[in-house]
């Protein structure tokens, strides 16, 4: 079974910057596509960024040229660096993992941008 574990949120203020990582287990890991959501109160869960086998990105409107997502197959990790944030970026961010035949969600982290 594949376990996802996000780490690095927090309280930030506006305009201040955020690293998210996700460690996941499993050898699966280097030839998934691995993603960033994000689920605001009231909200519905929502695509941040996505970064495939080979390196290319994919990122919503709302955050391109602030966003990036990158990967470390050697370490299992994905990460989301997050700069110039917004008051709406606050939400609880989830790492998603999918191999084709299965995808699995970390527990999330919360992430608020507040002054």
């Amino acid at each position: 079974q594949v376990q996802v574990v996000e780490s690095g949120g927090g309280l930030v203020q506006p305009g201040g910057s955020l690293t998210l990582s996700c460690a996941a287990s499993g050898r699966i890991f280097s030839t998934s596509i691995l993603g960033w959501y994000r689920q605001a109160p009231g909200k519905q869960r929502e695509l941040v960024a996505t970064i495939n086998r080979g390196a290319n990105t994919n990122y919503a409107d709302s955050v391109k040229g602030r966003f990036t997502i990158s990967r470390d197959n050697a370490k299992n990790t994905v990460y989301l660096q997050m700069n110039s944030l917004k008051p709406e970026d606050t939400a609880v961010y989830y790492c998603n993992i999918n191999w084709g035949v299965g995808t699995a969600w970390g527990q999330g982290t919360q992430v608020t941008v507040s002054s």
